[in-house]
Formats: structure tokens, C-alpha cells, sequence
């Protein structure tokens, strides 16, 4: 398998196939084994940092990578903490595209 953070996100279109679980299983390990995935539906991840200005800046950077590859996590900042959820919404569900994206988030801790 290629390295996932060196491919660029493409766009989806509605009523493309999710992964399956097996597909998920292997992509995960293409990634941190920080990243859980939920209900085979969402990656999630949560970086702690030592103040508000840190996982700000973190987010910022995140913020910047989302725009890049076109493809947007839900992001919850707090005092410190950094919550980021990943899965393509317009097919409910996780592509490879979310993958994509947590190999790229990864490469900045």
C-alpha cells in the first residue's frame, strides 16, 4: 500500500460505496493506532496539548490541511485538547478519503 499521506483526497459523490470493514481494518494500519474507529462509521482522535494557544495552533493547522485536500473534520477545541472526527458525510460513512486526511494530521504531531 502506498502511503496514504502522500495522496491527495478526490472528491466523492453521493451513494459511492463505504469501506468495508475489512478494507478498514487495513487502512488503519496505515495510520496512528491513536485513531479509533467508531461503529465502522468514524475515525476519531484526541490530542492533548499543554494550553489553549497550543491546540489552537493545532487546529489552525488542520484547519489549513482541510481546505488543501477539500475534505472537512468535525474539530471540538478546548482548553488544551483537540477532538478530531472524521467520515465522509455525504456517504455516511468512512472512504478513503478520511484516511487520507488522519495520515496527513498525523505527520503534524
Amino acid at each position: 500500500m502506498s502511503n496514504l499521506a502522500d495522496k491527495k483526497c478526490i472528491p466523492c459523490s453521493i451513494g459511492a460505496p463505504t469501506l468495508y470493514p475489512e478494507e478498514i481494518e487495513e487502512l488503519k494500519g496505515s495510520i496512528s493506532q491513536e485513531w479509533q474507529v467508531l461503529d465502522n462509521k468514524k475515525l476519531e482522535r484526541t490530542f492533548k496539548f499543554k494550553n489553549f494557544k497550543e491546540a489552537l495552533d493545532f487546529t489552525n493547522k488542520v484547519g489549513n490541511i482541510a481546505e488543501e485536500e477539500g475534505h472537512h473534520p468535525d474539530i471540538f477545541l478546548s482548553w488544551g485538547k483537540v477532538i478530531i472526527t472524521l467520515w465522509t458525510h455525504k456517504i455516511g460513512g468512512l472512504h478513503e478519503n478520511d484516511f487520507i486526511l488522519a495520515a496527513k494530521i498525523d505527520k503534524l504531531i
